[in-house]
Parts: structure tokens; sequence; C-alpha cells
């Protein structure tokens, strides 16, 4: 057994040791020959021993993450650790992920993403990080370990450490692979005949005369999921370069990312470019200086990833399969509806069909793809930290960094002149756009460490500073009009044209500055008990002078009770922790300057002269007593060893947000046009995680498995004004599917419930209240039976009742690793349940929109379903048009995420060719879903990444590919 020593630059040595077997060595588990190696995990501004750490933090090594083939390095989470919620927003390539410590913590001010924090520089997002140059991620869950990071930990802190270079000679490795995917599943729509022997039933069920004289001539008609989905290609490519010696140490990196969506893949990609540099130097004894940059330049293009209001995918659900992709046979559609000269036309000068009946945002998604070409989305990320640290004293040390991030991003597009549908079309003029938008950010922070152990006492104390500067942020945004052009490769602004078909615009962003003052305590006698201690102040320029500062204290506590005198030694229960711990955490992300009532023009008014006259209103109402949102959480938990190779935690949380930010609702006659903010609402998380891994060698073999489970209590106890509730998102006509109300889940669905089908009129005629009167008087037979909920002789709003959250109640993952000899084997899942999905993939204001077969099973006599309704056009009993559990679904779902096999050629023919490693594998993503869901995909975020739009609601959401892989490691 070697063991070896490994400096991590700039944040704590870490031990590790690597064991070697020969063949014909038998040992029945190694780990109870093995020495016990203190793993280290990364804290805010340190480290620390994991055995002595009290608060709740997940870590993630990057031997956890090297072989998944991620595209977003914040997906890597996904299942990983317990009481994180990773739900990806689309499948559109590029696309991020939603992130969700420990729930939904606000519901007013921002998202609910965490704190991101890169080598030390708060971001608001990694997506420009290339995965491979990860060392670690640390999730900090608890008010305890967050409360370090004050007004921006409320939402939970994710820390990520870059590598750094090691001394010893140049090392340069390659990760590559190739894959492609496709979709997993398509949705069962009703083709050509069956559509319109439905459209015939339905207009037959309200007395009106058919439409279509014989069903059967459409055959199966236009499947149009088949002119979207797609193969998508997926490529990357990695080099990094790392060495040193003992007075300075490097680590480089480039990276390249290349995928193409599937769906219509040729305006669904993103590109990504990544280089990076982390240096160390040692000047003197007592002098360490050194550095991180990494730059990133992205080119995506993509579709409405989840949007019922037109989009390929969308209208791929919608329109009506009667309807041609290309007309060759006129016979079939109505000529003059393709007389208009803008038209889109296919290479051989076939027009594009166009539905009679479903338009409005539905179009022909090959005619729709013309209209995007050559328009893309763009931007440039560069992340820089410097930093010096000065040995004072051996007990003592001062650091001092220097942070920024500076952004550009924009995009360019071009509209011609075009033809989609009566309701979707420009024949007025071309135009050609682009948006340049630039964010730089930078911080500064000083601090001062002093640690020490004497006797049996070990003592750390951090005292701090920092000044951060935020949203110094421009944009500016030009559209040429009426180009003497056609198509977008043309498209340029060098055209001379008059100043009239000309627009510009501009604009500044308002900057926020804070300050912060920070300590922390960390104390341990012998090992076995644990203190530690957080206070930070925090100062803000988005509140009131007299509101500016808040102050965030935690405390935690441990107990090693195995290395008590008492505790007999064992083979059973090796080590066993007890920890605890409570903090108090801010959160102010809104808008600057919320709490103060400015004058905007606007008001306009004409004098007697007909002279309109510029005029100025306040802008809101002031709040000058505005302040932090606070989230106050209580931890318990245990962690035991057992039987030398099973490891077992398990954390219990409360958290509780009080002073929620939120605009409040005023009356019109106020005559603000924006509304106020406030303090107002409280809301509460409570859950349950556990942690369970096992691990063991033997000869040739090898076994590793870690599983994860987590609960998921969400409740809203107050809203302003004691009101009960407030709508949240809404569907189409239908109007709002879910609210936040006291005493329910955030974001729960509401809506009506029915108990069956009536099957004929004197069901209809005995459904009366106590007077005798109808409940249902427009029911017919085959519609619902609405319930009278409340009781009160009349179905109306006030029936309707809380249906189902949208927040899973449980969640979990479990990752095996099976290695044999040279070969690996790793198979991960995740999965959730005990959350409901609004399914909303067809549009209810289009009468002829198309359908799903499950409408084949709709009632059509007595006896024949009490589950589905009659199919209908007026639908007078509101069957289709009301909320109800009819749209609602389960979201429970098993993912087998990845699985990967491995081999490793062996060193002895690799060192022939000048390589130390060559690895190769094969990886499959997305392989199988285990779910009831019907529609795409179970795992939906929200709109647009909205916190306003709870996750959960499906309105075409973009569903994840089912990729196929290969790919090698290669070390020189």
């Amino acid at each position: 057994m070697n063991l070896k020593y490994s400096k991590c630059l700039g944040l704590a040595a870490v031990l590790y040791f690597t064991a070697n077997y020969s063949a014909q060595q038998q040992v029945s588990d190694t780990t109870s020959k093995e020495k016990t190696i203190e793993e280290v995990v990364v804290i805010g501004y340190g480290t620390q021993k994991k055995s002595n750490v009290t608060g709740a933090i997940a870590s993630i090594k990057a031997s956890d993450i090297e072989n998944i083939p991620a595209g977003k390095p914040e997906q890597v989470l996904q299942g990983r650790a317990a009481g994180v919620s990773v739900v990806t927003n689309s499948g559109q390539p590029g696309s991020s992920a939603t992130v969700r410590v420990r729930g939904i913590t606000s519901f007013g001010a921002g998202s609910n993403s965490p704190l991101w924090v890169v080598d030390g520089i708060v971001v608001d997002n990694i997506g420009w990080l290339n995965q491979s140059d990860i060392e670690s991620i640390e999730v900090l869950k608890d008010g305890a370990s967050s409360a370090i990071y004050g007004v921006s930990a409320a939402k939970g802190v994710i820390l990520v450490t870059t590598k750094k270079g090691k001394k010893g000679k140049l090392n340069l490795s390659y990760n590559g692979f190739y894959g492609f995917g496709n979709a997993a599943r398509k949705l069962d729509l009703l083709n050509a005949t069956e559509y319109a022997t439905i459209i015939n039933e339905a207009f037959s069920n309200d007395g009106k005369p058919i439409r279509y004289s014989d069903p059967s001539k459409f055959g199966k008609g236009t499947d149009w999921q088949d002119t979207i989905f797609g193969t998508g290609e997926k490529s990357n490519h990695e080099v990094s370069i790392t060495g040193g010696n003992e007075k300075s140490t490097y680590y480089a990196s480039f990276g390249y990312l290349d995928q193409t969506g599937i769906v219509m893949s040729d305006i669904s990609y993103y590109k990504r470019l990544n280089a990076r540099l982390n240096s160390t130097h040692k000047v003197t004894d007592y002098l360490t200086i050194g550095q991180t940059f990494a730059y990133t330049h992205t080119k995506s293009q993509g579709i409405s990833a989840n949007e019922e209001f037109g989009g390929p995918l969308a209208s791929a659900v919608n329109l009506d399969p009667t309807t041609p992709v290309v007309v060759t046979d006129w016979s079939m559609v109505n000529p003059s509806g393709y007389t208009n000269p803008y038209i889109i036309r296919d290479p051989n000068g076939n027009p594009y069909g166009i539905s009679q009946y479903v338009n409005q945002e539905m179009t022909n998604p090959r005619a729709f793809r013309y209209l995007q070409q050559g328009n893309y989305g763009w931007s440039d990320d560069l992340v820089a930290n410097i930093f010096a640290e000065l040995k004072l004293h051996k007990t003592l040390t001062f650091k001092t960094s220097l942070n920024g991030k500076k952004s550009y991003w924009g995009s360019r597009a071009f509209t011609p002149k075009y033809y989609l549908s009566p309701n979707y079309n420009n024949t007025t003029f071309n135009n050609l756009n682009k948006v340049d938008q630039n964010k730089f950010e930078w911080s500064m922070e000083n601090t001062l460490t002093y640690q020490n152990r004497f006797g049996d006492h070990n003592l750390s104390v951090l005292v701090g500073q920092g000044v951060y500067e935020y949203n110094i942020s421009g944009g500016a945004s030009l559209t040429y009009t009426n180009l003497p052009i056609d198509n977008w490769q043309d498209a340029s602004f060098n055209f001379d044209i008059p100043q009239d078909n000309i627009t510009a615009t501009g604009w500044d962003g308002i900057r926020t500055h804070k300050a912060s003052y920070f300590g922390r305590i960390i104390y341990d006698y012998a090992d076995k008990y644990l203190f530690t201690g957080t206070i930070r102040r925090d100062g803000s320029s988005k509140f009131a002078t007299n509101k500016h500062w808040g102050t965030f204290p935690s405390m935690s506590l441990g107990w090693n009770i195995n290395k008590e005198n008492f505790w007999p030694e064992n083979k059973i229960i090796n080590t066993v922790k007890l920890r605890g711990g409570y903090g108090v955490l801010g959160n102010d992300e809104m808008d600057n300057f919320r709490f103060a009532n400015f004058m905007v023009s606007g008001s306009n008014y004409t004098n007697s002269g007909n002279n309109i006259i510029i005029g100025y209103a306040p802008s809101t109402l002031e709040n000058p007593n505005l302040k932090w949102e606070e989230t106050s959480q209580l931890n318990i938990a245990a962690d035991f060893k057992l039987l030398n190779n099973f490891t077992f935690t398990a954390d219990w949380y409360k958290k509780k947000t009080t002073d929620i930010l939120r605009q409040i609702n005023v009356p019109g006659y106020i005559g603000v046009p924006n509304l106020p903010w406030a303090n107002v609402g409280d809301m509460e998380n409570s859950g349950l995680e556990i942690e369970l891994g096992y691990k063991k060698n033997w000869d040739d073999f090898g076994i590793s498995v870690n599983g994860n489970f987590a609960t998921i209590k969400n409740k809203v106890l107050r809203l302003e004004d004691d009101i009960e509730y407030f709508n949240l998102a809404s569907f189409q006509t239908m109007g709002p599917v879910s609210r936040v109300e006291v005493g329910q889940p955030y974001g729960s669905f509401y809506g009506q419930t029915y108990s069956g089908v009536f099957q004929n009129q004197a069901q209809i005629n005995s459904y009366v209240n106590g007077n005798g009167q109808l409940l249902l008087p427009n029911a017919k037979p085959g519609d619902f039976i609405w319930q009278d909920n409340n009781g009160d002789g009349k179905i109306d709003d006030n029936d309707k009742i809380n249906l189902g959250s949208s927040i899973p109640k449980y969640t979990f993952g479990l990752t095996l690793n099976l290695n044999y000899k040279n070969f690996d084997f790793m198979a991960f899942a995740q999965g959730q349940a005990g959350n409901k999905i609004f399914q909303g993939l067809r549009r209810l204001d289009m009468l002829d929109a198309n359908y799903q077969t499950k409408i084949l099973d709709r009632w059509t006599g007595e006896g024949s379903t009490n589950d589905n309704p009659r199919v209908t056009r007026d639908d007078p009993n509101h069957n289709y048009s009301w909320m109800s559990s009819y749209y609602l679904q389960k979201g429970d779902y098993v993912r087998l995420k990845i699985i990967q096999l491995g081999y490793t050629i062996p060193q002895d023919v690799t060192t022939r060719f000048g390589m130390n490693k060559v690895r190769l594998y094969i990886t499959g993503e997305n392989v199988f879903t285990f779910t009831k869901y019907t529609g795409y995909d179970p795992e939906i975020a929200g709109r647009n990444n909205s916190e306003q739009d709870i996750i959960g609601i499906d309105r075409a959401y973009y569903p994840q590919a089912r990729t196929f892989l290969i790919g090698a490691n290669i070390q020189f």
C-alpha cells in the first residue's frame, strides 16, 4: 500500500491512498487493514475534516462525476445529494437546470436558485464552467453551514472548487466522446381518419351537421411529430495540462462541446468553447500568490421549450393530421388558402401545408424552420480571481482576494416576409435585429485565520470583510427594417437605408453595492466535542438607510461518540457522530430601490390647444421599512459507519422563511403603475434526508453503492393582510390552475372534482339539491358529474378544492459502481414521487386541435365508460374548459439516467506508445424511464425557469434525449 500526499493549493492538504493488489493476493476485507484517512471537505472560506463537520454538507468529488457526459455542469448534481432537487429545464441543447436546496424558500424575491460560488467567486450560474475542471462540489444545505454567506445564503449555497496544479512532471490528459440521441417516446396522437371521426362526432353530439363526409379517405394522414423529431448529435473534447515544481504549479484546460437537438436539429443547437488557467506561486516561505482565469464562449439557437403558444412542439401536437406537410395533391386542400405571394415553399417549389382549421400561433413546423434560419444567441464570459496569502505566523494567515466576472451576450435575428397562416404572417417588411448586452461584477474579500492545536484543544478563528459590486451593466438594440433582400444570408447592417427604417435603443443597469463583515469559530476537544459558531453582518443598497444592515448568526454542535473511552471497540458500529445546528439566513433578491417612490414619465395629457404635455406621476407606493427576508433553519443529524463498509447519514430539518419580500396588490384607484413591495408572508419546509453507502474490494473485484432518499413537506403559513390565497399559474382560457394558499404547499393545483360520467338522463334528473333543483341543468348524458364540494346546493367556483402539489414529496438517487480487473461498470438511477403534473398539451381555445388517443375511450353510450366524457365542441357542462383533476396525472418516475461500461487498456501496452492510461467507454443516457405519465417527459421545470410559474405544468415540454455515446480518457 502506498501512501501519497497531495496538496490542493489554496485550499487544503488532502491525504488519499491507492491500494495495489496482485492477482494472487487473498484479502477478504481490505478496509479492515487500511489506515483511516481523514477526508477533507470545502466549507465557506476554508476546509474542515469531514469527521468534524457539524453542518449538513453534501460533498461530490471529481471521481464521482468525471465520467458523466453532461451538457451543463449543474446537471451532475441530480440524484447525488439528498435534499437537492435538480430538474432539467428542457431537452434543448445547452438548457440549464432548476436547482433547489431543501425546497422552495421564497415566493416573491427572485428565483429559488442557490448561491453559486466558484473558487470564491460568486456567480449567477455555472453553465459556463467546463465539467472536467471541477475538483469538488460541496452543497451547504443547512443554516449553520450556510450562514457564513449571510444574506445570499437562504436558498442554499453550492461551492465549486476547480482543479489546481500539482508539482511534478507535465501531465497531459484528453477526454472526449461522440454520440447521438433520439426521442425516447412520442405522444399517441390521432391519425387523420380517427381525427375526422372524432370531429364529426363532436359536431353530431352538439346537434350540428358533420364536417367530413368520408373520414376514411384521409388514411393515416400527417404525423406532425415525424416532421420535428430527428437524431441529435453530441460531441465533446477536453484537454488539460498540469505540472509544476516546488515554487509554482499550474493547471490549464481547453474544451469544446457541440450538441444538436432532437427537435429540428438545424435550429436547435448549442456550442461551447472553454479555456482555463489556474496557477499558484510560492514567492517566499511566507507569501503565496495565485490566480484562476476562465473564458467561455457559447453560440446557440433554440425553440420554445415549454410553451403552448406556438413553436414546433406545440404545433406538432395540435395541428390536424388532415393537413399535408407539403401540398402536392390540390384535391386534398382548399386552393384559395395558398394564393399569398409570401407563402413558404419547399426546394421543389411546392407550398408547405397550411391548416384550414388550426391557426393562430400553430404553424407548419417545416415552414416555421425557414423563419429561424441564421438566428442565434451568443455569450462571452470571463471569470477571474487573484489572491495573495501571507503567513504572518505559524498559526496566523492573512488572505486577500480580488474576484471579477465580465459577461457579454446578445442575439441576432432576421425576419423575412412570410405567410404561414392567416393569423401568423408578416407581409409588410423584413427586419434585421441585434441585441448586445454586458455586465461586470467584482468583489474583494480579506480574511484573517488563526489556527492552533494545544493539547487536546483545536481552535480555528476566522474574521473577514468583503465589498461587492453587482449589475454594472448596459445594453443596446438595433433594428433595420425593409432591407432590399429576401434571405438571411444577405442580411447586413451595412445597407444604406432611410433613417426612418432604423430603430435603436439603449439602457444601463442599476448597480448594487454590498458590504459584509463575518466571523467564525471552529473548536473541538480531542476530536470528540465539536462546536462551530458563525456570524455575518451584511449591508445592501437595495434597502433604505434605516434597513441597510442585517445580522445572520448560526451555531452547530457535534459529538463523536465513538471516540469516548466508554465506547467499546467493535466491528459492527465503527463510528457514530451526532450533530445539530441552527442558523438564520437572508434574502434580498429584488430590484434596487423598491422601497422608494420615484416619479416616472408616461402620464401625458393634452392642454387646451390639444398639445401633448409630458406628465409625471409616482411609480409606486414607498415603503421605507422594507427589510431583509429571513430564513431560519434547524438541523438535527446522525452519521454512522457500520461493519467497516457501510456509511449511513440521516438529517432532519425544519426551515422557516419569514417576512417574505413580495409585491402586494393595491386598489386601482391608487393610480400607481407598479405594485409596491412589502414584507408579507411566511412559509415552512421540513424533511428527512437519508444517505447510505457501501464499499468493498476483493482481489480483482470491487463494488461501491451509494443511495439517497429525501422527503419534503412544504406549507405556506401566512400571506399579506391575512388573505387566504392568491392565484399563481394560469393556463389558456381555463384561467388559474394553481394558487398559493395558507395551509397548503406552494403552487398547489386547484380546481373542480368529478365523481364519474352521467350515463343517462335519469341520472341527470336525480342529481338535485335540497330544493329539488338540478345541480347541472346544462348536462347531457356523457358529461362529468361535478361534485358540490361545499354543499351549498350549486356548482360554481366555490366548489374548487386543492387537487395536489407539483412539489415531489420524495426524491431519490442510486449509483452502482463495479470494477473487475480492467473493466468498470457504472449505473445511475434517480427519480421522484408524490407530485402531480398538469398535462396541458392541447390548446383548449382551438376546437379543431388534435387529440391524444385517450379520446378514443370517450363516452359513446350508456355503460361505455365512467372515466372520460363525451366529445363536444360547445361543451355546455365545462367537461374540458374547467380546471379539474381530469388534467392531472401522477408525476412519479424512476429513470435509468446513466449506464456505462469502460475498459482500461493494460499499462504495459499503453506505455509502449507513450501513454500512461487509456480508458475506452460506452455510455447510455436516459436509457429507460418508468412512469405512468402520458406526456413526453415527467421531469418538467417551470416555463422559462420562472418561479411565478410552478414546475410540473406541461405546455409542450421539450423532452430529454435518449443518447448513446462512445468515448475515451487518455493520459500522457
